[in-house]
């Protein structure tokens, strides 16, 4: 079934089937930052993980060139119903996080990837965990995306990379560093446990991710960019 998603104004809602991401709080925050971001008219904008398409529609409507990618055929075929409805064109891809856009260059990539630790090590195959879950510390997707992005990023481009603090920010700005980037965390927010999370509290704790009395998970925006 397809439902009604309204984040913040008519312009950005969105439909989300049953086993797309529904875009929630690091989504929101995803947008905010990317607002705040200078954009010409036809910059090349990346977005990595679409689900929805909320983040791509979001770079459309300011006249980006924008290609949005995601492994799962029904968030692809989300995100072109969505960009099709708000009459907005939207280059998507199925692929494998950057795969479908290697030897291309971006002057913005977006990226809200599965960071969930989980107790399994492996990412799920099938399934709505996919949208989350990212093996034992969280880093199975972010790890590749920190090491590939700066082929992909134009001397003056901009990655925005929203996660928890759950899969290590110093890890990822260490990475994107090692990689050529100065990165920075530009944004915080405390959000309530979801569904998710409060499921998996006691294996949190024993991981030693959380402590016995967390309610909340905060997430980051890191913001990066080749060194200049």
């Amino acid at each position: 079934m397809l439902g009604l998603l309204e984040p913040y104004d008519p312009a950005g809602r969105v439909l989300v089937p049953r086993g797309v991401y529904t875009p929630q709080e690091d989504t929101l925050l995803l947008r905010e930052a990317l607002e705040r971001e200078a954009m010409d008219v036809g910059m090349d904008v990346l977005d990595v993980g679409t689900g929805s398409g909320l983040l791509a529609l979001a770079a459309a409507r300011r006249g980006a060139r924008v290609t949005a990618v995601d492994r799962t055929r029904r968030a692809v075929l989300t995100t072109r119903v969505n960009a099709a409805l708000a009459r907005l064109r939207v280059d998507v891809v199925r692929g494998d996080l950057l795969a479908p856009a290697v030897g291309r260059r971006f002057d913005l990539i977006l990226s809200n990837p599965p960071y969930v630790p989980a107790p399994c090590a492996a990412a799920p195959r099938r399934g709505r965990a996919r949208a989350w879950d990212a093996g034992l510390d969280g880093r199975l997707l972010v790890d590749r995306l920190c090491d590939g992005v700066a082929e992909l990023l134009r001397p003056t481009g901009v990655l925005l990379l929203v996660h928890s603090v759950l899969c290590g920010v110093p890890a990822t700005l260490e990475r994107l560093e090692r990689a050529g980037l100065r990165a920075e965390v530009t944004d915080r927010r405390y959000v309530a446990f979801g569904p998710v999370l409060l499921s998996r509290k006691q294996w949190l704790t024993g991981r030693g991710l959380i402590t016995p009395g967390d309610e909340k998970e905060e997430l980051v925006i890191i913001r990066a960019h080749p060194v200049r």
